[in-house]
């Protein structure tokens, strides 16, 4: 008999063991959560951080910051005289480097590398007096090459209502064919631009009280031209050309604000300021006229 209850006392405390390890364990299993059933699915801590700089912005800072100088203060020269700073150009520049960007962002001297690089240049995204000098090279390669004397044949005489001043003689308003033709699309577009605002009488007809688009001067003869270099003596060879593609009835002299042909830097500061100018380097090449980069009132019909 005590044989007996000492086995009934060993077998109760093994099924209470049994139980107690049973009860355990399914205790645990219910406080645990589904991730910590599946290490797998815990997601890593993620670490906040600034935002990444753009490739651009990490190279080029530096470049940036002196085209920021350069902008205002390279010394170069062009046509015989001692320039300062590219900033008349800004557009030109943009333009010739199919960019939007601000001339002091990284993103434009990144656009500018790419450039120097095309034209065997240290691609550095500075835009010092080597670059900007390659620049006008291509600027000016762009412009007439024929500049073959116009045969009378070749010219019409335009309209008093086309020219800035609508007295000018006859004889001062003749306009070579196709440029002349060229012109006239090219104003029409520009009156369909609402941005310009500009006055009109018909769809293709400036108002004559609107001088922004008009002409100031296309062809010239060799006389003429002698009698303006005479009046500026000054003007050197980036204003009056000896041999003048204002000789070809091709050249056009446009009314895009400030004096209408003054060399002056602040009135060409005032000029390429201009919506009128703006829109011209924009939008003139569609019709077949380049720019002469440092007057900005003269465009050259090269077609």
């Amino acid at each position: 008999m005590k044989k007996f209850r000492i086995r009934l006392i060993l077998v109760a405390a093994t099924l209470g063991v049994a139980f107690g390890s049973t009860f355990f364990a399914a205790r645990s299993s219910r406080g645990q959560s589904p991730a910590s059933k599946d290490k797998s699915r815990i997601k890593p801590a993620v670490r906040i951080t600034e935002p990444a700089r753009t490739p651009a912005a990490a190279v080029f800072a530096e470049a940036a910051e002196q085209n920021a100088t350069f902008k205002d203060e390279l010394n170069w020269t062009f046509g015989g005289k001692q320039q300062r700073g590219w900033y008349l150009y800004e557009s030109l520049i943009r333009s010739t480097l199919k960019t939007d960007h601000q001339t002091t962002s990284a993103e434009f001297a990144d656009s500018l590398a790419s450039w120097q690089k095309k034209h065997a240049l240290s691609a550095t995204g500075i835009l010092d007096a080597d670059t900007l000098m390659a620049m006008i090279g291509q600027w000016q390669g762009n412009r007439i090459k024929n500049k073959s004397y116009a045969d009378p044949s070749q010219l019409i005489t335009g309209p008093g209502s086309d020219f800035y001043d609508p007295s000018r003689l006859d004889e001062l308003r003749g306009v070579e064919r196709e440029t002349y033709e060229a012109y006239k699309k090219m104003v029409a577009a520009a009156i369909a631009d609402p941005a310009l605002d500009l006055a009109h009488a018909t769809a293709t007809e400036l108002a004559p009280k609107e001088k922004y688009f008009k002409i100031i001067s296309a062809f010239r003869s060799r006389e003429y031209q002698d009698q303006l270099r005479v009046k500026s003596p000054n003007a050197g060879s980036a204003g009056l050309a000896v041999n003048s593609p204002h000789f070809t009835g091709r050249a056009l002299d446009i009314y895009v604000g400030g004096d209408p042909v003054d060399t002056k830097d602040e009135n060409r500061a005032l000029q390429v300021r201009t919506p009128a100018y703006q829109w011209l380097v924009r939008n003139a090449e569609r019709f077949g006229f380049r720019p002469y980069f440092y007057e900005p009132w003269h465009w050259e019909y090269v077609r």
